[in-house]
C-alpha cells in the first residue's frame, strides 16, 4: 500500500468515521500512515509507528517525504518569512514531529513552502536521547487529553509511548497493549525507570519515591510520591497495580 504523510500542525484519529467519535489518538507533522479505505468525508489509515487504526478527516496529504529534523521541544511556534522578517503565526509544531529542511535563513529552517521554524528547537532526524526523565519532564502541567499526545493535552499513555517514539522505537499506544508488550519486572524495589500499570493506567517512576503521570482526576501531568500515588488509585479507583515494568528494557 501507498505511504502517505501527514501535513498538518495536529490532527485527531477517531474511532469511528464521525466527528463526534471518541478521539483514539492524534497524528502529527510529518507521521507515516497508510490508507485502509476512504470516502468523500473520511479516510480509515493505519499508522506506520505504533500501527493504530482509526480514522481521520480526507485532505491532501502528502506523499513523498524525507525528514531531515524533529521537534525537539514541547511545541515549536510557527513563522511566515514576509518581507525577510519572520512574522509569528498562531501556529505550532510538536514534540517528536517530523520535517524536511528545504532552506536555512538566519536561524531559521524553511520546512514547507510557506512556513518557518526556529533552528534551535530542532534536531537531526537520527538523534536519539536516552534521558528519559528529560523528556517525560517536557509534559509537566501539560492538561490531560483522552486520546491527546501533544503540548495541547496528553493522557497517560501517550505520555509513555512518546519517549519511544522520539527514538523511533515502536512501543504500543493504548496502556491495555503496553501491558501486554511489556516484560514483569522480577525486582520488587522501585527504581528509575520503573513504569508502573493499573488497568487503564500508566505512570513512570523518577526515581525510588517520584512518579510522573498524566492524571486524569488532577487534569495534567504531574509528579506525586510513588506510596501516596499507589494508595490513592486503590482507594479512589478501587485498582491494583496488574505490572511493574522498567522502560530501559525495550
Amino acid at each position: 500500500m501507498k505511504n502517505n504523510f501527514y501535513n498538518k500542525s495536529l490532527g485527531n484519529i477517531y474511532s469511528r468515521p464521525y466527528i463526534n467519535s471518541e478521539v483514539a489518538t492524534q497524528i502529527l507533522y510529518g507521521d507515516k500512515f497508510i490508507i485502509l479505505s476512504k470516502n468523500k468525508n473520511w479516510i480509515k489509515i493505519k499508522t506506520s509507528f505504533d500501527k493504530y487504526t482509526g480514522y481521520i478527516k480526507n485532505d491532501n496529504f502528502v506523499g513523498s517525504f524525507k525528514p531531515t529534523h524533529k521537534i525537539y521541544t514541547l511545541k515549536s511556534k510557527i513563522f511566515r518569512n514576509i518581507k525577510s522578517k519572520f512574522v509569528e503565526t498562531k501556529k505550532y509544531l510538536y514534540f517528536s514531529s517530523a520535517i524536511t529542511s528545504f532552506e536555512t535563513k538566519k536561524n531559521f529552517i524553511k520546512f514547507d513552502k510557506k512556513n518557518w521554524i526556529k533552528k534551535k528547537d530542532l534536531r537531526k532526524i537520527n538523534h536519539i536521547e536516552n534521558n528519559y526523565i528529560k523528556i517525560l519532564k517536557l509534559f509537566l502541567k501539560t492538561k490531560y487529553l483522552w486520546g491527546g499526545k501533544s503540548a495541547d493535552g496528553i493522557d497517560c499513555s501517550a505520555l509513555i509511548q512518546i519517549f519511544f517514539k522520539y527514538n523511533n522505537k515502536f512501543f504500543p499506544r493504548d496502556t491495555k497493549d503496553q501491558i501486554k508488550f511489556c516484560k514483569k519486572k522480577i525486582h520488587k524495589n522501585f527504581k528509575d525507570g520503573d513504569i508502573i500499570f493499573w488497568k487503564g493506567h500508566v505512570g513512570l517512576c523518577l526515581n525510588n519515591e517520584k512518579f510522573i503521570h498524566a492524571y486524569g482526576p488532577k487534569k495534567k501531568v504531574l509528579i506525586m510520591p510513588i506510596n501516596y500515588t499507589l494508595n490513592l488509585i486503590a482507594n479512589t479507583a478501587n485498582l491494583k497495580v496488574k505490572k511493574i515494568s522498567n522502560i530501559t528494557d525495550y
